[in-house]
């Protein structure tokens, strides 16, 4: 894109150049934001367990996040459609800000839920309006890397949380909720400063590519179809069972202390940040549907790792794999939604986000359910047996990865 550096060099290490101007103003948000909720992310399940909740409805105060960002996402992209992304971006980020800080002077459990659920619809007019960004600012040959790079600026900021976080730990549930709050206002403003105040205008069409694909039409594409499965899976793993649950397990059944979970965090977003960038060069260059595969084979194996060995070794292994496959995750469906409706956003995102709120929704209402009543190792297999469902329909899913005077198929 013009007006952007070209690649640099520093001390032998190339920095990647990024696609456009938007998506290198996004990264840097989406670090800020990402630092603060590595911070809050392993605390949110024992805050709301210190009001003398259960499993299940302490795993339901993440729910209701993803709940309120399920049922407004429709909602935020006709917004974004209206008004434009830069203002629904800063609004969003506004509303998480302020519903944060008020979450951490929680009395009561249900003060908690409710303020959590507000978080959820800001939390949902941020994602939709960056994923249009990022979708719309770059051209199909882009696509892999500029979702990997943005992705990644959140997982780096996912180190930065944890690290943080464990230095805080011993001053109490309430302080990580106020610092987020205030890495919210720092990503808002950076918003609001430097994405361009114009309307965005969609990317020079691809001869042969699709143009304003539809709703109803990208449904009927089994790639679409699958990149919502994907995306359904790896939210029900990443944002349901392992903030839901991960922080419980390493206390009750590993008996070791919260350090334990931000050190688990810290080495899922430490393995997604290395392989973020390898796996959107991947999905450009090689395809997007072998990065999907791998990616949810991979997430499973984590899952059935913690089901099977419920050990410190195996719990850190499990983080590991976790981390690599949730990292492909992280590129591949999204890149398939651009393709299929040609780097157009609109309803199309939005439903691509619903599919992973729905796995935040259920997965950890579901896994906790079987916490409680049966086990934890059953709750991880159910885990690994819906990133294995995920993977079936990849498999019979088409490539969407295409040369630019051939239109995707379905």
């Amino acid at each position: 894109m013009a007006g952007l550096p070209r690649s640099r060099t520093i001390r032998g290490f190339r920095l990647p150049r990024p696609p456009s101007r938007e998506v290198a103003v996004l990264s840097a948000v989406a670090f800020s934001v990402a630092v603060g909720f590595g911070l809050v992310a392993p605390v949110i399940t024992r805050f709301a367990k210190s009001f003398g909740v259960g499993k299940a409805a302490a795993g339901a105060v993440i729910s209701v996040f993803a709940l309120m960002r399920l049922v407004s996402a429709l909602g935020c992209g006709r917004l974004v459609n209206r008004i434009g992304e830069r203002f629904v971006l800063a609004l969003g980020i506004g509303i998480v800000g302020v519903s944060s800080a008020l979450a951490g002077a929680s009395q009561t459990y249900v003060q908690l839920l409710v303020l959590r659920g507000a978080g959820g619809v800001g939390s949902a007019m941020f994602s939709v309006s960056a994923m249009s960004i990022v979708l719309r600012s770059t051209t199909p040959d882009q696509r892999g890397r500029a979702v990997g790079l943005f992705s990644g600026s959140f997982l780096l900021g996912g180190i930065g949380g944890p690290a943080l976080g464990s230095t805080v730990a011993h001053i109490g549930f309430r302080a990580p909720f106020y610092i987020y709050a205030g890495t919210l206002l720092v990503a808002g403003s950076i918003g609001l400063a430097l994405l361009p105040r114009s309307p965005m205008t969609d990317p020079p069409a691809v001869p042969g590519a699709p143009s304003g694909t539809t709703l109803a039409q990208a449904f009927r594409s089994r790639a679409y179809r699958a990149a919502l499965a994907a995306n359904l899976a790896d939210n029900w793993a990443a944002l349901g069972v392992r903030s839901a649950l991960i922080p419980l397990f390493v206390v009750e059944v590993l008996h070791l202390s919260d350090s334990w979970t931000y050190i688990g965090f810290f080495i899922v977003a430490g393995v997604n940040a290395l392989v973020l960038l390898p796996a959107g060069r991947w999905a450009d260059h090689r395809g997007r549907r072998p990065v999907l595969l791998v990616g949810l084979l991979l997430s499973a194996l984590a899952m059935t790792l913690l089901a099977l060995l419920p050990s410190l070794p195996a719990y850190v292994v499990a983080m590991a794999v976790f981390g690599f496959g949730s990292g492909l995750l992280d590129v591949a469906p999204a890149a398939v939604v651009g393709d299929v409706v040609g780097g157009r956003s609109g309803t199309t995102v939005a439903a691509y986000q619903m599919a992973g709120d729905t796995g935040s929704v259920v997965g950890p209402f579901a896994a906790g359910a079987l916490a409680d009543n049966v086990s934890y190792g059953a709750a991880f297999g159910l885990t690994a047996g819906v990133l294995a469902a995920a993977a079936a329909l990849a498999l019979a899913a088409p490539e969407t990865r295409v040369a630019p005077a051939t239109a995707p198929t379905e």
